[in-house]
């Protein structure tokens, strides 16, 4: 399945949040420099919804806030 992630990196809290629109709004303290944010994004959603991060891939937004990620459950 594939969700649209917003990521709000730098934050003061690590939190992940459902929204209406079936999306996603990860806060987390990960830098968005060398891919941290990203790794920080697929390890949110791996423990979200308890499976392995290798099941989990940025598809689109490698460098946006806005990401589109591939769930393969």
């Amino acid at each position: 399945m594939k969700v649209f992630v917003k990521v709000y990196p730098n934050s003061k809290e690590e939190k992940i949040t459902k929204l209406q629109d079936g999306g996603f709004e990860i806060r987390t303290k990960a830098q968005a420099k060398d891919g941290k944010a990203n790794k920080a994004v697929i390890a949110s959603l791996a423990e979200y919804f308890n499976i392995s991060k290798s099941l989990v891939n940025i598809k689109a937004g490698h460098s946006s806030k806005t990401k589109i990620v591939e769930i393969n459950v």
